[in-house]
């Protein structure tokens, strides 16, 4: 899949149509969104888009935003980031998405008419065709739909509500499933979703707080405003490449010693107990963190990438009134953790 930022593809949005030369993109079926998550309804407008490149040898493609809107206009109230860019990336390419357009969500961006946007879309981003939600809006009046761009010349399909096999009348959405894992139900959001939930980042410098109590993390970086999910949970991790592939055997390799950690779920991956979360009981700033202990491991992961996926649930973060409370807690959830991996399968 070809990612390209709109701002290398477009000098000035707010030109248009002046200048109308097309990029040298290929001729496309695209799809608009946030699509976040990439969840059952996301698949079925990538299947749609698919289906209709391949009758009209066209290619596929879709545009996204960065930040998401409601992320530009109220940060502090924008929902939680089901995936960052770089996971987002990961899933429409095995999605089968031939080009990715990451749009910058700014004052200029928001500020294109119905009209400007159009002509982007079929002068200068090549689009022939596109596949949207029944309520897909546009413009800085708003006055873009659907049917603004069929009057336009464009070749539109609607794709209906998706809906899940729990209750018909149920919308497969991306709050749908943050509210979810918000609730720890990971099963029934990895239903919605289609996949395991998982958070891609790399190991950062952290602040050393869980070395000093005997229970090593590895700080992942979240790369997000907020995240998805909060609490203490059970997870297995995986070490990936520069091209976001498994490394087998990544992480044992990098044992010292007979410390080679406890053996994951799935292939190539270690055990591990993850805080997500604010750490209530420490005295610093409450930025969100994701902090991984892996036990009987012993190595140095700094600078790697790491995929985390969410498997169970334990309970919610706690507040401990001293740091000899917080290292007992932590003993017990991972105590409780290794026997609920007890009695798990490799998968």
């Amino acid at each position: 899949m070809n990612t390209y930022f709109l701002e290398q593809l477009i000098a000035s949005p707010s030109t248009l149509p002046a200048d109308t030369s097309p990029v040298d993109l290929a001729p496309c079926v695209l799809t608009i969104g946030n699509f976040d998550g990439v969840h059952l309804g996301h698949q079925a407008m990538l299947a749609q888009v698919r289906d209709i490149a391949n009758t009209q040898n066209l290619h596929s493609a879709v545009m996204i935003f960065e930040p998401q809107p409601r992320e530009f206009f109220a940060p502090a109230k924008a929902p939680a980031r089901l995936t960052n860019l770089v996971e987002k990336q990961a899933l429409l390419a095995e999605h089968g998405v031939d080009t990715l357009i990451v749009a910058s969500f700014d004052d200029e961006f928001r500020s294109l008419s119905a009209q400007a946007f159009a002509d982007l879309l079929a002068l200068r981003l090549n689009v022939k065709a596109l596949v949207l939600g029944d309520d897909f809006k546009f413009g800085h009046d708003r006055t873009g739909d659907s049917q603004f761009l069929r009057d336009y010349g464009l070749n539109v399909t609607n794709l209906h509500t998706v809906t899940d096999d729990s209750s018909k009348a149920a919308r497969i959405s991306s709050t749908r499933v943050r509210d979810l894992l918000l609730a720890g139900d990971i099963d029934s959001a990895n239903v919605l979703l289609g996949r395991d939930y998982t958070m891609t980042g790399s190991v950062v410098s952290g602040d050393k707080i869980g070395r000093t109590m005997d229970f090593p993390t590895a700080n992942i970086n979240l790369d997000r405003l907020k995240p998805a999910l909060h609490g203490i949970f059970a997870v297995d991790v995986v070490s990936l490449d520069d091209k976001g592939r498994i490394i087998p055997h990544g992480l044992a390799k990098l044992a010292t010693g007979k410390k080679t950690g406890v053996v994951g779920l799935r292939p190539h991956s270690l055990f591990g107990t993850a805080n997500i979360g604010i750490r209530p009981s420490i005295n610093k700033a409450h930025n969100w963190r994701l902090e991984v202990h892996f036990p009987e491991f012993e190595g140095d992961l700094y600078d790697l990438t790491l995929q985390v996926r969410f498997l169970h649930f334990l309970h919610g973060e706690r507040r401990y009134e001293s740091l000899e409370d917080l290292k007992a807690g932590i003993h017990q959830d991972v105590k409780e953790l290794l026997e609920w991996r007890e009695h798990q399968q490799i998968s």
